[in-house]
């Protein structure tokens, strides 16, 4: 099977705490992490190394969805986060790996999103779009400052 990789790239004007845990934290991701026209549920997150993870994107226009899940490989506190994520699909066959790398720059924090394994048969085109929409999610969360 081929495996695609996207990479996405960002500056975001947030400590690195808060858009580290904006990646843990279950209430956090349904707000940012699915892309433009879908809803998230998580189902579990335990973020911890070895911990788990299960969640739902679910298509708000059509209410098609679709489930996966994976475990938490390598968490570094405010630098970096690596996953692994599976379809329950088995059209969706194989294993992606997800790391996040966060470095302080003189203007905020690096964001370097890496996201290899997508399965053949979802477009790198439309990982790189949802990432996008995503990530502009992320910021709108974590750049906010919010008072009281």
């Amino acid at each position: 099977m081929k495996t695609n990789t996207v990479q996405i790239h960002r500056v975001i004007r947030a400590p690195a705490e808060r858009i580290y845990h904006a990646f843990l934290d279950a209430d956090a991701v349904v707000k940012w992490l699915p892309p433009d026209g879908f809803i998230a549920k998580v189902h579990q997150l335990d973020a911890v190394i070895g911990g788990k993870y299960r969640m739902s994107f679910t298509n708000f226009t059509d209410g098609a969805s679709h489930s996966f899940g994976g475990e938490y490989r390598e968490l570094v506190p405010y630098e970096r986060i690596r996953y692994s994520a599976v379809f329950d699909d088995p059209n969706f066959a194989g294993e992606m790996e997800t790391t996040v790398v966060l470095r302080e720059v003189f203007c905020g924090i690096e964001l370097n999103v890496t996201q290899e394994g997508i399965p053949e048969v979802i477009p790198v085109e439309a990982c790189y779009l949802g990432w996008q929409e995503s990530v502009a999610l992320l910021m709108r969360l974590v750049e906010a400052r919010v008072t009281g």
